[in-house]
This record gives C-alpha cells, sequence and structure tokens, in this order.
C-alpha cells in the first residue's frame, strides 16, 4: 500500500466531507446559517432555524458523505490506485478525512459542523454494529431529556467500547475513541450552557406566542 494512495485517499475524501451542506441550505433560504441560533452548520441549527424537513435533510446528507468516503471512494482508490486493489486502511483513512472535511470546511475558513452524523455515516459502512449501539443510545437519552447535545455526546462516548467489543481491533477502537473526543470537544459550547442551565431542548410542538428561540 503507498503513501500515495493513502494522502490521495485523505485529500479526496477531506473535499468531499467539506461540502457545507448545512450553510449551503440556508444560503438557498436567504439565510446565513453561521449568524442565527447556535450559529452552527450542522443539522440541529438548521432543523431549528430554518425548517425541520430542511434539518433532516442536512442530516441525511452530512450521514451520506462519510458513507460515500468509506464505502465508495476509499475502494475507488484502492482498484484505480493501489496494485492489486487491496483495501488495507484506506476506509479508515477517507472517514477521517470525511469528517475533518465536515468539522473544518476549507470552504468557510475551516469552521464546520460538530461531525456527529458524518461520523454516523462513516461507522455505519465501517462498524455498524457500534454504530447501532451508539444510535440506540443518542435514541434512548434524546427521548428522556430532548436535549440533542446529550445524546450526541454519551454516543459519542460510547462508540469507542462498541467498537471495540464488535471488533477487537486495536487501531479501529484507538481511531474511533480520537473521532469521539474531538465529537466531545466540538460540544465545548453546548457542556458550558449545560452546566449553566442555559441548554436547551428540542421542541417538535408549535412556538407559543412570545416564545423565545432555542439555542442548539
Amino acid at each position: 500500500m503507498s503513501i500515495l494512495s493513502y494522502v490521495l485517499t485523505l485529500l479526496a475524501a477531506y473535499l468531499l466531507g467539506s461540502l457545507p451542506t448545512g450553510y449551503l441550505v440556508g444560503r438557498a433560504k436567504g439565510v446565513d446559517i453561521r449568524t442565527v441560533g447556535s450559529k452552527n452548520m450542522g443539522a440541529t441549527n438548521v432543523f431549528r432555524t430554518v425548517g425541520k424537513a430542511l434539518g433532516i435533510f442536512v442530516l441525511l446528507v452530512d450521514a451520506a458523505k462519510g458513507w460515500a468516503a468509506v464505502a465508495l471512494l476509499a475502494p475507488w482508490v484502492a482498484h484505480t490506485v493501489v496494485i492489486g486493489g487491496a483495501l488495507g486502511w484506506l476506509p479508515v483513512v477517507a472517514g477521517v478525512g470525511a469528517i475533518l472535511g465536515h468539522n473544518y470546511t476549507c470552504w468557510l475558513q475551516f469552521k464546520g459542523g460538530k461531525g456527529i452524523a458524518t461520523s454516523a455515516g462513516v461507522f455505519i459502512a465501517l462498524v455498524p454494529w457500534a454504530l447501532l449501539v451508539a444510535l440506540a443510545v443518542w435514541i434512548v437519552l434524546f427521548a428522556a431529556t430532548r436535549y440533542v447535545s446529550v445524546a450526541s455526546i454519551a454516543a459519542a462516548a460510547v462508540l469507542p467500547v462498541a467498537t471495540w467489543f464488535s471488533t477487537h481491533e486495536p487501531g479501529l477502537t484507538a481511531v474511533a475513541g480520537v473521532l469521539a473526543a474531538m465529537a466531545i470537544y466540538k460540544h465545548k459550547k453546548n457542556i458550558e450552557r449545560l452546566l449553566a442551565g442555559t441548554e436547551n431542548r428540542i421542541d417538535f410542538g408549535k412556538k407559543k406566542a412570545g416564545e423565545k428561540g432555542v439555542t442548539p
């Protein structure tokens, strides 16, 4: 496996992940997503400030970026660049590249989302059982608290453990741990609001008259 194949995979996956879906959707609706709500470009902020349907669309596209990097891009590089078509660690490198691209997009001064949806797409392709465990944790905690941040932080924390029990691969578990730590770090402002008691919950109902907007 040549260094060139890894570099090409990392760069191509980064560019794929760097597509700023939330920002583009907001712009299409005349909104700069960086200036409203939490000012984050992820699906949650789009959901709350631009519209629920568009928030779900951003969530799916961001997840698709991660999945495509692992399931489509890495095999393509393996079959076109690598002699013999061996995958090796190309899928892992592609997944890391896509998440970095989403979190630090080169198109918007290296500011991006928090990587939860893109990470989900990566791990559904890499370690589906681990992702399903993390998703179950996310669903349970979100249903119990209505805090997206609490659910996302807990799911990220569980992911390395679930990866280990699913694969018993130290290297892949270590990568999952680093990505989980990065996802939790990207939630630092949410953690500050949780500690201060100012974090707001998702409300699927209609806002009441005079109700203040919520912060993702």
